[in-house]
């Protein structure tokens, strides 16, 4: 039995199925999507359907998706909870294209630049204090005790409620602890499904540490499911749909788990919200993961 709810920072519970907003953008997460009003109602049922968590940041458009967000669901339910994430740069649309040349990923984590991100965030959202923000990946040119200390002041200053940190493919043990030296860290947002599971250790170390561990590509890029998904199968055998295994797993697999699946079809919402009806035992967790090692699926990574 796993519980349906997570808290963060001690005072903000959500529904441990949320929605990430990245998609409803343009081609390459670049510019608007192409059908705002489409955009609008699938954040609209997301919120009828129980999402309490939603997911953005400054680089999805960039800008644009913050701003539809703000466009659908404002003024906030009092219970929703927006994330959004700064200090990463970008270029294009085929910046994030996984070509193998430069530029994939490019953070900027210079405290000036962060402070000016948490600035428009609050003004294209329209909030006056971001519920949880995120550092959307680590500068390795600026010490990490600049990169949190300023979001760190802007949290004191009441523009910043919790913090967090996101990385490529994921927040390191040690860069937690280094992290949690300048303020207090709520979340951390890693590569992780259940094709891929890298970063089991860091999940059970933050699940001690009663940190959020938050899966980024939770459905591997959409590698595990659609047509001949190979999850199908096994996921037949629970009277699910691969898409609804993959995440059941996931909030099984460990209580620290918050996912933000995406979509732009509101069917497909609805089925993934419908992931946390199904339950699942340590034994059906156990014999998953050992039949989804069998099938050797690999997923779709950030090139090292």
């Amino acid at each position: 039995m796993t519980t349906h709810t997570i808290t963060l920072g001690g005072d903000l519970t959500v529904n441990r199925i949320g929605y990430g907003a990245m998609h409803l953008t343009g081609p390459g997460v670049w510019g608007w999507y192409p059908d705002p009003d489409h955009a609008v109602r699938v954040l609209r049922r997301a919120v009828d359907l129980g999402v309490t968590f939603i997911d953005t940041a400054d680089s999805y458009g960039p800008a644009t998706n913050e701003m539809i967000i703000a466009k659908a669901l404002r003024p906030y339910p009092e219970d929703l909870v927006i994330s959004t994430k700064g200090g990463m740069l970008r270029t294009g649309p085929d910046d994030w294209a996984n070509h193998g040349g430069p530029p994939y990923i490019m953070p900027l984590g210079r405290p000036e630049y962060l402070r000016q991100q948490v600035e428009l965030s609050l003004v294209r959202l329209g909030l006056d204090c971001i519920p949880l923000y995120q550092l959307h990946s680590i500068d390795p040119t600026v010490p990490l005790a600049d990169q949190i200390g300023v979001l760190a002041e802007l949290q004191r200053a009441g523009k910043i409620r919790h913090i967090g940190m996101s990385n490529q493919p994921g927040v390191t043990i040690d860069q937690l602890a280094e992290a949690r030296r300048y303020a207090e860290i709520v979340s951390i947002e890693n590569l992780f499904n259940i094709a891929d599971r890298a970063d089991e250790k860091t999940l059970r170390h933050v699940e001690q540490e009663g940190v959020a561990f938050i899966p980024w590509f939770p459905l591997g890029h959409g590698d595990l499911t659609g047509p001949g998904s190979p999850l199908t199968p096994i996921a037949a055998d629970y009277g699910a749909g691969p898409s609804q295994l993959a995440l059941a797993w996931l909030l099984h697999c460990s209580p620290a788990t918050l996912l933000i699946p995406g979509t732009t079809d509101v069917e497909h919402l609805a089925e993934n919200i419908g992931a946390a009806d199904i339950t699942l035992t340590s034994n059906d967790v156990a014999e998953i993961t050992r039949r989804v090692e069998a099938l050797d699926i690999r997923p779709w990574r950030p090139v090292d």
